[in-house]
């Protein structure tokens, strides 16, 4: 059963991003009800990943303290909750409210399905695994642009956010079918864990280089994956002004080739282990060329062509594709032991301190400079520091030994 859980955890993956780019669609039909600022608008986009990224750690231990399922059980019903009251606002501090309550939610959602993924797979095996897991990160804004804009425009944006929280409460039904209670990532602790591998300790995951190089190039790969997840398509309706459904197919285009290209080089990286290559160079091999590409996102900034920034736009998400799974799977190559939960909030908890502050910062460029330059240039920057990051720090003589 565990490719099929790993498939179930993905269509997770897929609903818990559709609730999280659902706002960005809505956002400016919001802004003509209730005449808010860009900057008031970062803030409400931003808001979700304050809580998200605050309890990775902790979402990170409660997994590993009480397994995945009871956990992901409880968050599950609470983002549902979120999402479906998310319809009720009025004022900008009950958005803000809500979606938090969303963050919360989401908090297991990473932690949780990287538990379950390291106690079933082994080294080659784990980039295909993750792969298909991590692909629901970007299947969820592909689908989310294209079934939130035919919601709003059939129901509206009230009715659109109740639909998708009421609706994604199947997904339960399986869940609870397929991940029983004496499964191993269901069972706390390190039972049923990866065999005979000694852990490291908390201090000396803080101290490791390796944590810091993935962190720092976590966040970077995540600034710009959240740009493009809550400001695309306001930049696309200002810049070149295209309606809510040219927006979401073209977001569906961009993030759907990245979901492709991340199972792709998740199993093509497995591939190459398999046949001997050293997992750690492979690994680190497609992150940095993910990054490279992705780097080509700020020549966006020096066109007024709209073919040629839509073929930047799509290009760029698609090769940062090439990093997901690998870089996911190198953290686990590099650091041993069972504990990986708590390792994946550390990294996770890097990935959404990017969601809390990418929002907000665009919005305030945006209001400052009156264009979308300034924040597709910041982007390059941080690109380029994530890309460093890899290079120097994220080394095999940096990894944590056991004691």
């Amino acid at each position: 059963m565990r490719w099929y859980v790993v498939g179930l955890l993905c269509a997770g993956m897929v609903i818990g991003y559709i609730d999280r780019v659902n706002l960005s669609s809505a956002m400016p039909l919001m802004e003509e009800d209730f005449g808010w600022s860009k900057t008031m608008q970062g803030q409400a986009l931003a808001a979700f990943f304050w809580i998200y990224a605050a309890l990775q750690i902790p979402a990170g231990l409660a997994a590993d303290r009480w397994g995945m399922r009871i956990t992901f059980l409880g968050g599950f019903l609470i983002w549902c909750t979120a999402t479906a009251a998310t319809g009720l606002t009025s004022t900008l501090g009950m958005l803000i409210g809500f979606r938090l309550l969303l963050g919360l939610g989401q908090a297991i959602l990473t932690p949780g399905g990287m538990r379950y993924i390291r106690m079933h797979f082994s080294e080659e095996q784990r980039g295909s695994a993750i792969g298909i897991f991590m692909a629901g990160t970007k299947f969820g804004p592909a689908i989310g642009f294209i079934v939130v804009a035919y919601l709003i425009e059939s129901f509206g944006w009230r009715g659109m956010f109740l639909a998708l929280g009421l609706g994604a409460l199947v997904w339960l039904i399986p869940f609870m079918a397929w991940v029983r209670k004496d499964d191993p990532a269901a069972l706390p602790g390190e039972l049923g864990g990866t065999g005979d591998e000694k852990g490291v300790s908390t201090a000396q995951l803080v101290k490791s280089p390796v944590i810091w190089g993935t962190f720092i190039g976590t966040f970077c790969y995540m600034y710009f994956v959240y740009y493009c997840m809550t400001w695309m398509p306001t930049y696309f309706k200002e810049q070149y002004g295209m309606s809510i459904k040219e927006q979401g197919w073209y977001g569906a285009v961009a993030f759907g080739g990245m979901a492709v290209v991340i199972i792709s080089a998740g199993w093509v990286g497995d591939r190459l282990v398999a046949a001997g290559r050293d997992p750690v160079a492979v690994r680190k091999g497609f992150t940095i060329a993910g990054l490279c590409c992705a780097s080509t996102q700020t020549l966006a900034a020096y066109t007024d062509s709209v073919s040629v920034m839509l073929f930047f736009a799509i290009f760029s998400l698609c090769g940062l594709g090439l990093m997901t799974a690998n870089y996911w799977a190198l953290t686990q190559t590099l650091i041993p032991g069972g504990r990986i939960a708590l390792v994946v909030g550390i990294q996770n908890t890097a990935s959404n301190l990017a969601g809390a502050i990418s929002p907000w910062v665009t919005g305030w460029l945006v209001e400052r400079t009156g264009s979308f330059d300034a924040p597709i240039r910041s982007i390059g920057v941080w690109l380029v520091i994530g890309l460093a990051s890899y290079i120097f720090l994220v080394r095999r003589k940096y990894a944590p030994v056991p004691e």
